[in-house]
């Protein structure tokens, strides 16, 4: 199974989880001031209501986490984002108003618990809770949902997670990998389809890296014009060399692409890439705008370093302070380069050339 596909089911059993406990916590409340005696109106509506809360979040996030890898969900998440956004509330809303009007949580409590108590649970909500009271709390925290997964897929769900709990609020001192990813000839390109095109071949080549990024554990920090700059924490990266088994395999989804390339732009992207590693401070910066961003030299090590593609002209290099903290590198042909002068640093760097193969570092 991908790595991308286990950690999304691990955040979808957390959201099921945490669903059910936010479900059974109102439930409770909600039990115990309606049915008598009220300890057992507690307990039975902590019951529904976890059940309720599960079973929508089970499948009103099932379908939005895994609707995107589908060619219809493709196509959706292309259309401007207000009609995202609708059509996610459609279906979150849809989803849970056929569960809460069926009664999915009552009825299931009445019949796990039987007799009298579950009975009496489902006529006592009939008769004190208004069915358009439940529409409209489904409707306003299916709203809110909806508008957390937006501005999450906005700003990257680790960075909106990050800002959400204030990781970063006081900027900390952490080791870090950072893979620069360059798309070759993009000026000449540019020059010759016009902007407009040329947005969509970067948007394209962007859009199929995210998989690769996301199965060997990688967030983006950013976009620079034909770049991509993509880091992992060194727990993160170490195993399995996930920064190098990435770079290649971005490469072979575009490569699996490029008759799609050749059919609209006339060109195939070519990719270049460089990876350093090293102790950043990572905190967050701004205003009415706020970030996470990296500061130290291993960013500005890592960019000269890509420059350096060019001149020594090879795909892939990677620093010894990257290399150095990677593990399995089996399977990667790595030579050693020696030391070499990057631009605009002063002492010098050793550098390998990294390529699939028999490893000979």
């Amino acid at each position: 199974m991908r790595l991308a596909t286990k950690r999304s089911l691990r955040v979808y059993l957390g959201w099921i989880v945490f669903g059910a406990g936010i479900g059974g916590t109102f439930g409770a409340a909600l039990g115990a001031s309606i049915v008598e005696p009220r300890w057992l109106g507690a307990a039975l509506g902590l019951l529904s209501g976890a059940l309720d809360a599960a079973a929508i979040v089970a499948v009103a996030d099932g379908v939005r986490r895994f609707l995107p890898r589908t060619r219809p969900g493709r196509a959706l998440f292309r259309a401007p984002l207000a009609i995202v956004f609708a059509v996610h509330l459609l279906v979150i809303s849809g989803v849970a108003l056929c569960f809460v009007a069926g009664q999915f949580g009552p009825r299931l409590t009445a019949l796990i618990v039987g007799g009298s108590n579950g009975q009496k649970l489902i006529e006592q909500l009939n008769a004190k809770i208004p069915v358009g009271v439940l529409v409209a709390v489904v409707l306003m925290v299916a709203m809110f949902f909806v508008l957390l997964d937006m501005l999450a897929r906005l700003v990257g769900e680790r960075n909106f997670r990050d800002l959400a709990l204030a990781r970063y609020r006081d900027a900390r001192f952490e080791e870090r990998f950072f893979l620069f990813v360059d798309v070759v000839g993009s000026t000449p390109l540019a020059e010759r389809v016009g902007a407009a095109a040329m947005h969509r071949f970067l948007s394209r080549v962007f859009t199929i890296s995210s998989d690769p990024i996301d199965d060997h554990a990688g967030a983006i920090y950013q976009y620079v014009g034909d770049e991509m700059v993509i880091t992992w924490t060194l727990p993160e990266g170490r195993p399995d060399a996930r920064p190098l088994a990435c770079f290649f395999a971005i490469a072979q989804a575009v490569r699996v692409a490029a008759g799609d390339f050749e059919r609209e732009f006339g060109s195939v992207p070519r990719l270049r890439a460089a990876l350093h590693a090293g102790e950043v401070a990572t905190g967050e910066v701004g205003g009415s705008r706020r970030s996470i961003v990296y500061h130290g030299d291993v960013l500005n090590t890592a960019s000269r370093l890509e420059q350096a593609t060019r001149d020594l002209q090879r795909t892939f290099l990677a620093s010894e302070a990257a290399l150095s903290r990677i593990d399995n590198k089996d399977g990667y042909a790595i030579e050693d380069l020696g030391m070499q002068q990057l631009r605009g640093r002063v002492a010098p760097v050793r550098v390998y050339a990294v390529e699939l193969g028999a490893n000979v570092f």
